[in-house]
């Protein structure tokens, strides 16, 4: 193919498309010493790639004074320059593609504030922070909350990201910090962006001007999937109102329905004799009968997991041990007969057995329980602390806590020192030590007022009541610790606490999953359900979620009309 005539015009202003690549076999003809023959060279990107990405392949004539037009701002998604050989190219052209297929996710302050490593959770897709994020996250990083504490610690982790590099308009690879997962790139809002949105919505709200930069990104970038993501609901409904795309942040979610959470209880069918009553090996040891049995229903078996059948072979047992199609069975004791009362308590029904069977057990470290108001989880829990705290002496006393989150209108500041001021967030404390003692520890009221007064004395010098705020730093010996409202803990501030538990201590999680009061949790993103998951199968741990309640009729009722 003959090469181009003499340009009449500079360089920068050539219609590109005219142009085709020589190819290889023809040799050049003698050309004018100002041309020299033509050559695919790298072509600068900065103003094409965003409107015409297939300019990057277009071979250019180089002439001997080549003009430049002056460049913009480089876009954050910016692809690289080609090679030359078609095996680079080749390969170019694939991550060109796998660019134009990952999403560009902009995060909204509260979901950094909710997971400070909610940076590193979106894999191979990139993460775009406004300039209006980062002064949120200025704004709130003083105080000693969570949140403040979650801020700082996003800081801390974008300053580490952003260290020894020169430029960060091109993007900084989230992987830096050894983060394997996360294969995207981390853009900031380094230029202003022009506002698409309608004039009656005030650009002077935080939330306004994030809208604003997801607009203009959804606008730069029309190739591309630009996703905000926020864990405030109203947010989410003024991008889908405006048109964009909004998303939850999903990736603190244990499961996507609570109907498949670990319930700690597994009912076994009516021919599971048939099935497992073969070759069973039956001991005892310790009071306790153990039977080795095997079936396909025992690969589905968790450790510490209950099964009960109530047909005319009845069985309520534990399992102990699972290899395989074998699992090793154990029976329980009866805490509904008087006999074995706790504290004078005794069980009502089957899961509150279960319950006193976990909390009661020496070698259980983490006992989670679930289930609505009622249903006995705080008294069934100090009956046992106080048992195995005054009379077996197996812990030396009990330290309780619990999320302060009101349910009304917040009351204040509350005078005194930390125990008094959470003594009103105690009531159920208060009102489950007085049904424990009505009686005198064995199961009868026959104690006289003075007898019950010196009781209750002695119950709480044993009984600590401490704030969630104090708890960093420290180690709990030989201790019953219980958390109460465990519903309303994140999962970050769940494994801050139990993480405190030193050698030989117990620790307990209460809750309804029903009942949150926290912003921005769910019942699938709530740390309850979140240490129920993790959990589950731990030979150490143990779960049940109560069924019914026992309050009262009045209660029963309420809750199921109500």
């Amino acid at each position: 193919m003959p090469l181009p005539k003499l340009p009449s015009r500079p360089a920068t202003l050539l219609d590109l498309s005219t142009v085709a690549e020589p190819k290889p076999a023809i040799e050049p003809k003698k050309v004018p010493t100002l041309v020299t023959p033509v050559t695919p060279v790298a072509k600068d990107i900065t103003n094409t790639t965003a409107s015409n990405p297939s300019a990057l392949l277009t071979p250019v004539p180089t002439t001997a004074k080549l003009e430049t037009r002056p460049t913009k701002p480089v876009a954050s998604h910016a692809v690289k320059q080609p090679a030359a050989s078609s095996a680079k190219k080749g390969a170019k052209s694939r991550r060109a593609v796998s660019a134009t297929t990952t999403k560009l996710f902009v995060l909204d302050t509260n979901v950094l504030m909710h997971d400070p490593t909610s940076l590193f959770r979106f894999e191979e897709h990139d993460v775009y922070l406004p300039m209006m994020t980062l002064e949120e996250l200025d704004h709130h990083k003083k105080g000693m909350s969570e949140v403040a504490r979650n801020a700082r610690q996003v800081s801390r982790s974008l300053d580490a990201l952003v260290e020894d590099l020169e430029q960060i308009d091109q993007g900084i690879e989230l992987n830096r910090l050894g983060n394997k997962d996360a294969i995207g790139k981390l853009f900031f809002q380094t230029t202003a962006l022009a506002n698409h949105l309608p004039d009656d919505l005030p650009m002077g709200k935080a939330d306004n001007q994030i809208l604003g930069v997801v607009s203009a990104l959804q606008r730069q970038f029309a190739d591309r999937e630009v996703v905000l993501v926020s864990k405030d609901i109203n947010m989410r409904l003024k991008a889908r109102a405006l048109g964009l795309a909004a998303e939850d942040y999903f990736n603190d979610h244990v499961l996507e329905d609570t109907d498949l959470l670990y319930t700690g209880a597994q009912v076994l069918p009516e021919d599971f004799w048939n099935k497992h009553g073969k070759d069973i090996e039956s001991w005892q040891q310790g009071g306790i009968t153990f039977y080795r049995i095997k079936g396909p229903l025992c690969s589905q078996f968790l450790v510490n997991q209950f099964v009960y059948f109530d047909g005319s072979m009845p069985l309520h047992a534990q399992v102990r041990e699972v290899s395989g199609k074998t699992a090793v069975l154990a029976t329980l004791r009866d805490y509904t007969h008087a006999k074995n009362n706790v504290w004078g308590i005794t069980a009502r029904n089957r899961e509150q057995n279960f319950a006193m069977n976990l909390l009661m057990d020496p070698d259980v470290d983490f006992v989670s329980l679930l289930g609505q108001a009622g249903t006995g989880k705080t008294l069934l829990t100090l009956a046992a602390a106080l048992t195995q705290v005054l009379e077996t002496k197996r812990y030396t006393e009990i330290i309780m806590t619990r999320v302060t989150v009101p349910v009304g209108e917040d009351i204040g500041f509350l005078p005194g020192t930390e125990e008094e001021k959470m003594l009103p967030w105690m009531g159920a404390l208060e009102d489950n030590l007085d049904v424990l003692n009505m009686g005198d520890g064995d199961g009868n009221s026959s104690g006289n007022d003075w007898g019950r007064a010196a009781t209750m004395d002695l119950i709480r010098s044993r009984i600590k009541v401490k704030s969630l705020n104090f708890m960093r730093g420290r180690t709990f010996l030989n201790k019953f610790l219980i958390i109460d409202e465990a519903q309303n803990l994140t999962p970050k501030q769940m494994k801050t606490l139990i993480t405190r538990a030193g050698p030989g201590t117990k620790v307990v999680c209460l809750g309804n999953i029903a009942q949150i009061d926290t912003p921005y949790l769910t019942e699938g993103s709530s740390g309850l359900t979140f240490v129920v998951d993790r959990f589950k199968g731990w030979p150490h741990a143990g779960h049940i979620t109560l069924q019914r309640g026992e309050r009262s009729r009045l209660a029963d009722y309420a809750g199921d009309v109500l």
